[in-house]
Formats: C-alpha cells, structure tokens, sequence
C-alpha cells in the first residue's frame, strides 16, 4: 500500500515542476517509508511513495513504466488475484520483469484497456499515464477501499490519495464549503462526492475518470444491485459463504511481508482468525486494543478466547486517556478529513503496535454492512411492521399508550413510524437534527439557504426504489457509512504507522453474494448477519458468535467528564473557536456545562465539534 498523486496540465499543456510532485508526495511519506519517484513528462507528473509488500526488490519501485515506456503507472493497493492474472496474459504472450502487481495492471490495460478493471480482485487507486493515446486513466476500486481525490485548477487538475498532497501544489488554499460542513454535522462525515474543501472532490467508489481530448469524464464501471435470487436453501448459502470468505481470506495471505489479523473477539475479526488459522503452518500474530475503564470498553477477555482456540501470537495495547487526548491534533492531521469516529485513535494505537511485528494486517470490516449487523437494521423493520397497522389503531390507542410506558427512545421511534422508509432511514451514524438546529447561529443558518444535507443521500434511495426496505438500507451505507467514514478510518489510521490493512468482507465477490441473498438470511428476527453466524457453526465458539455486538468502544462520556474535560471546555471556548460564527457559543457553553455535571450526556456532539475545530486549525486557518 503507498502514496499517489499528480498533475497534468491538460488545459494549458504547461509543464509538471518536479518540484511541485515532490512536495505532494513528500507530505504522505507515512504512507510508503520504503522508497519514493517521480515521473515528469510536459504536462504530467506523477508521484509515488512506496510501502514495499510485493517484490520488495528496486524492481517493483514506481512510477513504473512498461517495456516500451509509453506507459506509465503509480498504484496504491493491491491486486490480490494477481498470480492467475500473469498467467492469463503469459499465455497471451507477456513477458514479465517484476513480481508485483502492479506490472499486472499495466500490461492488463495493454491487454483489455479501460475494461481490464473487470478482472481484478483487490483494494486499488492508480493513475496510469497512456502517452501513446495522451489519456490520464484514473481510478478506484469498486467499494472504495483506498481514497482517490482531485482538484480542478486553471491549468488541469491534481490528484492523490489523500487532501493534503493535492493542497501541497493548489494555486490556492480552497475554502471551507459550508454545505459540506453541514454535511458532516449532520452524519459525522461528509458523504459524496464533496470534501469540506471547495472544490476538492472524491472519485466515487467503482468510478473511473478518462482525462484526454482537453476534457476529464468520469464514469461508473461497478455497482452493487441487490437482487435477491430463488431461495436455495440456508445449508447452500451456508456453504457458499464459508467458501467465498475462504478464498477472500486467503488470497490476502499473498505478500513478501509479516502478516497479522486486528483481533477485537467480534465474529467478523475472530472469523478471519479462525479461516486463514487452517492455512497457515505457524501462529497468526493477534492484536488487540481496549480502554481500562470497565467490561463496557474492554473485550480482551473474548479475544483471548479465540486466541487461545486458535493459538496465535497474541498481542494487546490499553490506551490511555492522556495518549487519547495528546494525539487528537495529529489524529486529525493522519486523517486528513473530519470524520466523527472516535474509534478511529484505539485503530491507530493498535496499527501502531502491530507495526512493530508485521507490515500486513487483515481485519472484518465490511461485514456488518455486508450482512446486516447493526441493530437498527431490525427497528426500522419493526417500525415497518408497525405501520402496516390501522392508523386509526396505531394514532388512537397505540401511540399514547407506548408513549407512557416507554421513554424517549420510544418516542423518538413513533415518532418515526409516521414517515416512509427514504425519510425515517438515513444512515447509521446521523445525528440529532433538533440539537444542530439549536447549535447553529442565525449567521450560519442564513449562509445554509435552506440547503438540507439529506438531499446528498437521496440518489441512493432513488437507485433503490423498488428493492426490500433491508436491502435498500445496506445500499444506503455501503454508499456513505462505509466508504465515507468506516473506510477513511481503516486507511488513515492504518497508513500513518506506515501498515497495509486488508479486509476479506470487502471482496466484492462477498458483496455480490450478499446482495443475492434472500433477506432472512441477513436478517432473521432479531438476529443480524445470521448467515455468518450459522457458517462459523462449529469452527468458532457460540459465546464468540451470538454475543452482543460492541465494535470499537470509546469511552468518551467519561473522559469528557474528566481526564478530557479541561482541554474540550478550553478549545470550544476559545474566542478563536467561537470567531468562526458557525456555532452559538451559549448553547456551546451549555452542553459542555451538563456533560461536565452529568446532568446529560453530550459526549457525541462535543467529540464532533473537537474534531471540526482542530481540522480548521490544521487545514482551514491561513498558514
């Protein structure tokens, strides 16, 4: 895994200064410590730093070229179905002078051309310089695993794998795009195509971009359509997965690098443990992180169980709150955009420790997505349920009845029911739109003009329409939750110790068979990812696969009471914080007054503002 960026002047044919590459790619060294080039042609450049896994040797150094040298490649990820690839084209007659991947992909072009991106299994952004036909080919993987970003410039456009490569060689620092920062108050992330920069766009997942003939075209060469087959019975669905997540888990065992497995005692982490376990003839090295503040944020006790059963080389890291709350400015920094995921410094912690023993680690995300693994998966099924009732039952008798005996979770719910599935479903992680109309300041919600942030997601329901409600609710986060804040996560805080993370959920030939199933084997009554769970049956403990779900957990309500306290009051009210105008400092004052007293929890919306106001001082405020 590596660092890309580049430039081409396709508007005023100008040419790429070296100069220029060289700072793009010098300030995401992180991502490839092993060796760095760069390539400069006229108009183009291109720039590379390089984590060595496959072919460590100078050989497999980039930007590459082929034979001839009329094309020329940088590449970040990785090709796992590579060694069946060389041998189709061997057979067509390639000559090969590298063992990477990335050879791979220059001479498929050569091969198959734009349609070559059909054939590969893996986690992938490149650029690929074709000097022959004048055409940059950008491009990122079907489900968005690995981040490719671009910014339009009066001379053509620059792009890299992460912001701050491209705002090395803007002409100018962008501004920050208020409807995108209304975006990430409102979902935690910025979903879409929009960064927080004006002007600075992601390439979507599955999409390519064809920059020739003076003008950049950007097109869809992948989607995930879910379309459920005749049901084939639960023992072939059984089979067929354990089967497909064999293959994804072992394909990923290929590299000239240690490799280990982020252990969190979850089913999604200790199933991967327990498949690649039969593969290997010596210990997985295991790691596993937690906080020591109570059961509720500590799930060593379930790794060590499928530690044990599995007898891997087992590796765990407690984090303090004092490191939690020192390493928020660089945090924010590694990350690059503001995603409200707290989980996002134990993931760091943990990549950082593993770097210490291997260069490649698998881990499960993508499962939960995949497979339906969130809770609220089944309430808004019940609430479907719910109001397939008379409404005269449901508004006369129901409704008052459930809003007495239950608390405000329950009124939030019937609340809820009243509206179809495209207005109450917006994701797994929005947030309270009552709270953020109180937090705004008039000022800003003028600026807004009415602009309402659901407006970005409703594409995905209209591709949708006429799909299960279930279904149509995994569409929806595979599209945001995961792309947007699950996958920027798993690059960032595994890149910055210089780590390759690879997640066997994320073949897209699991998403594709998940998108096949019948419903009820994703969810079955109250039970989510329940064809996971029956396929690791017998090969893992049942305590391991029917526990309560906890994911990452940070105890944030916690230490915002105290060991995190002095540092959240003094940065929100800071007459540099407030000068923004974005946020009422009364009401500011407010929550992180009832937090402290613990009159009321606030601890989501006071990580958010923290992170919002620590990325404007790294990235917006004039340097």
């Amino acid at each position: 895994m590596c660092g890309i960026c580049g430039i081409y002047n396709y508007k005023t044919l100008l040419p790429a200064r070296a100069e220029q590459v060289e700072k793009m790619y010098g300030v995401m060294r992180h991502r490839g410590p092993d060796g760095h080039g760069s390539f400069a042609d006229g108009p183009i450049g291109l720039g590379h730093c390089r984590l060595s896994i496959l072919d460590t040797s100078s050989r497999g150094s980039q930007p590459m070229k082929s034979e001839d040298g009329s094309i020329v490649i940088v590449f970040n990820g990785e090709i796992y179905n590579f060694i069946e690839l060389r041998e189709l084209l061997a057979q067509k007659g390639y000559v090969f002078r590298t063992g990477t991947d990335t050879e791979v992909i220059i001479q498929m072009y050569r091969e198959f051309g734009e349609k070559c991106l059909d054939y590969f299994v893996g986690m992938f952004a490149f650029a690929l310089w074709d000097a022959k036909e004048q055409k940059l080919f950008l491009v990122r993987d079907r489900l968005g695993v690995k981040p490719l970003y671009y910014l339009s410039t009066p001379d053509g456009i620059l792009f890299g794998s992460e912001v701050k490569s491209i705002l090395e060689a803007a002409p100018k620092r962008p501004v920050v795009q208020l409807q995108a920062l209304d975006c990430f108050m409102s979902f935690g992330y910025v979903p879409g195509e929009r960064s927080l920069f004006e002007g600075v766009l992601k390439l979507s997942a599955g999409h390519y971009m064809i920059v020739s003939n003076g003008k950049p075209i950007v097109r869809r060469y992948w989607d995930l359509v879910f379309s459920e087959e005749a049901d084939r019975g639960e023992a072939y669905y059984v089979e067929k997965l354990r089967e497909i997540l064999l293959d994804a888990s072992r394909i990923r065992l290929r590299s000239d690098v240690p490799l280990g497995v982020f252990l969190s005692g979850g089913l999604d982490s200790s199933s991967v443990v327990a498949l690649l376990a039969r593969e290997l003839n010596e210990p997985i090295k295991t790691f596993s992180v937690a906080y020591d503040k109570g059961g509720d944020f500590d799930e060593t006790h379930y790794s060590r169980i499928v530690a044990r059963k599995f007898h891997t080389d087992h590796h765990e890291f407690y984090v303090d709150p004092a490191e939690f709350r020192d390493f928020i400015p660089k945090f924010v920094w590694f990350m690059d955009e503001p995603v409200t995921e707290a989980a996002a410094i134990s993931l760091y912690f943990i990549a950082k420790l593993a770097r210490d023993y291997v260069t490649v680690v698998l881990s499960g995300e993508g499962a939960d997505e995949m497979f339906a693994g969130y809770p609220i998966y089944h309430y808004m099924k019940v609430l479907d349920n719910y109001r397939r009732l008379p409404q005269m039952l449901r508004e006369g008798i129901l409704n008052p009845l459930l809003s007495r005996i239950g608390g405000d979770k329950v009124k939030k719910y019937l609340q809820l029911s009243e509206n179809p599935l495209h207005e109450r479903y917006t994701g797994v992680s929005l947030y309270e739109a009552p709270v953020k109309q109180q937090l705004y300041t008039q000022s800003f919600k003028s600026e807004l003009n009415g602009f309402n942030s659901l407006d970005v997601i409703a594409p995905h329901y209209k591709n949708s329409e006429h799909w299960d409600p279930l279904n149509r609710m995994l569409y929806l986060d595979i599209k945001t939750w995961l792309v947007d804040d699950i996958l920027i996560k798993a690059d960032r805080m595994s890149m910055a110790p210089s780590l390759e993370l690879r997640s066997p959920f994320l073949d897209h030939r699991i998403a594709e068979f998940a998108a096949s199933l019948p419903v009820k084997y994703k969810l079955n009554g109250r039970t989510g990812k329940y064809i996971l769970k029956k396929s690791m049956e017998g090969i893992l403990p049942p305590e391991i696969i029917y526990r309560k779900k906890k994911g990452f957990p940070t105890p944030l309500e916690t230490m915002f009471k105290h060991e995190l306290n002095e540092y959240a009051v003094e940065l929100l009210t800071e007459r540099r914080t407030i000068d923004r105008g974005y946020f009422d400092p009364g009401f500011v004052a407010r929550i992180l007054d009832e937090h402290t007293r613990g009159a009321r929890a606030h601890h989501k919306i006071i990580w958010q503002l923290i992170v919002l106001e620590e990325w404007h001082r790294c990235f917006a405020d004039a340097h």
